[in-house]
């Protein structure tokens, strides 16, 4: 049978997007087993968060190296490359007996789950028409948080009922069967090309590199990246299932019911961010401001709440950290309208280090704040977890200078340009909200004040 374009652009996506999801549950797995982890290595709360900061800190720092492999090799080998990395961790976590077993198996899967994301998100533009890009990126990254969902409820239901070795060895196994599928269905491009780009010399390489870096429209969805993303992938990762179980004494089921709801907020608010972005470009910061004021909102009443915060409340708490995802791809968008197709992976990874560094540095704090008040031993009070979990403001603050910094040069950069961006408060004068001064007339090459580049 002979597929439409269309159809096949839908199956190379759709197994892709697998791939994904599975990573995500490679990813996010020692979150439900941290307190698993703790009575099976006999280690406290700061040495389980090292392996997922290792985990993190290879992620991060393979990012602009995969960037530069995807923009020579392509997404296809990436994708397989590292599904069978990520298999091969889990299976060696199955039978880990000390911490040196499970240190090397976090690094496979940091490295495996590197070259995942932004080997899927090079295959949108490549088979999706322009208009759709904004929402297709969205929904990949929002569809494929539901490795969480596997990761907290089936995969946290086995390791209550089988134990270590099995939970781990079925994850292995979903991994190994994801890589084949990809292997069998994935191509780079309609032209059934297997490799993406020719090869280049390492000055090429270097100054690609510094071109996307130099850009301050890449360094301004770094900082988005690093600022919205972090507060959802420390809860889900590594101490939203303890924090809610120890912390706040609910049970299992219910802290994965949580972490299910967190993924299903993404979901629906994937598609409408991804809307609000493809109709307001000039305004993607605010969407992303806004975000982040709704994280800091939620952890702000459930930490100054007296005593565990009731589920209504933690509810809020969820929902506002569902957010955080649909975020964060907006600083893709920016690598993506800022830099040219031959730099787009580089660029890309580039971005994706920024959410990661911020996750790795925040779930390291926490894991010694904790340990600080209670000696390294696994009896938390909900005091514990309150002054722990306060660290993440100081992130944040750091994330959303570097924010305000890189998007007053991108406003300077497209100045230059001869792009008028209008101020907030001139565009809500013009619809009647506020009283302002008539603006100017938007110069050549704008469309009502915006890019007609689709740019800013």
């Amino acid at each position: 049978m002979v597929l439409r374009p269309g159809a096949r652009a839908w199956i190379v996506w759709g197994a892709a997007l697998a791939a994904y999801v599975v990573a995500v549950l490679h990813r996010t797995s020692l979150g439900v087993a941290g307190l698993e982890a703790q009575a099976h290595f006999g280690i406290g709360a700061s040495a389980v968060a090292s392996f997922a900061v290792l985990q993190l800190l290879v992620y991060a720092a393979l990012q602009v190296p995969v960037g530069v492999l995807l923009d020579r090799f392509g997404s296809l080998r990436l994708i397989v490359a590292g599904a069978v990395l990520m298999a091969a961790g889990q299976a060696l976590m199955a039978f880990a007996a000390d911490t040196g077993g499970a240190v090397a198996a976090r690094i496979l899967v940091g490295a495996g789950d590197a070259m995942t994301f932004i080997s899927v998100l090079r295959l949108v533009p490549q088979w999706f028409p322009s208009r759709r890009v904004p929402v297709i990126t969205q929904l990949t990254g929002l569809v494929g948080q539901a490795g969480q969902v596997l990761s907290a409820v089936p995969l946290a239901a086995l390791l209550g009922h089988a134990g270590w070795t099995p939970a781990f060895l079925a994850a292995a196994g979903t991994g190994f069967v994801v890589a084949a599928a990809a292997a069998a269905a994935l191509r780079d491009t309609p032209q059934r090309r297997v490799s993406s780009g020719e090869a280049v010399s390492l000055r090429q390489l270097g100054g690609d590199l510094s071109s996307a870096w130099r850009h301050p429209g890449t360094r301004l969805g770094l900082w988005t990246h690093f600022t919205t993303q972090f507060p959802g992938t420390v809860f889900a990762l590594m101490w939203g299932f303890p924090f809610l179980v120890a912390g706040q004494g609910l049970s299992r089921a219910t802290a994965g019911a949580l972490l299910t709801l967190f993924v299903l907020t993404g979901i629906a608010a994937g598609p409408v961010i991804g809307v609000l972005v493809q109709r307001h470009p000039m305004r993607r910061s605010w969407l992303v401001l806004g975000v982040i004021a709704a994280n800091a909102a939620g952890w702000a009443l459930v930490l100054a709440w007296p005593g565990a915060a009731p589920l209504p409340v933690l509810v809020l708490l969820v929902l506002a950290l569902g957010l955080g995802g649909p975020g964060s791809m907006i600083g893709f968008e920016f690598a993506r309208t800022f830099n040219p197709p031959n730099r787009l992976g580089t660029a890309t990874g580039i971005v994706n280090v920024g959410g990661f560094v911020a996750s790795l540095l925040t779930i390291l704090l926490i894991g010694l704040i904790l340990d600080a008040r209670t000696g390294g031993a696994a009896t938390y009070a909900i005091a514990d977890f309150k002054v722990a979990m306060a660290v993440q403001y100081l992130v944040g603050v750091v994330g959303v200078a570097g924010i305000l910094r890189t998007r007053h040069l991108v406003r300077r950069r497209l100045a230059e340009d001869g792009v008028v961006v209008r101020p907030v408060r001139v565009a809500l004068a013009e619809r009647g909200w506020l009283r302002s001064p008539q603006p100017a007339a938007p110069a050549a090459g704008t469309v009502g004040g915006r890019s007609s580049s689709g740019r800013g």
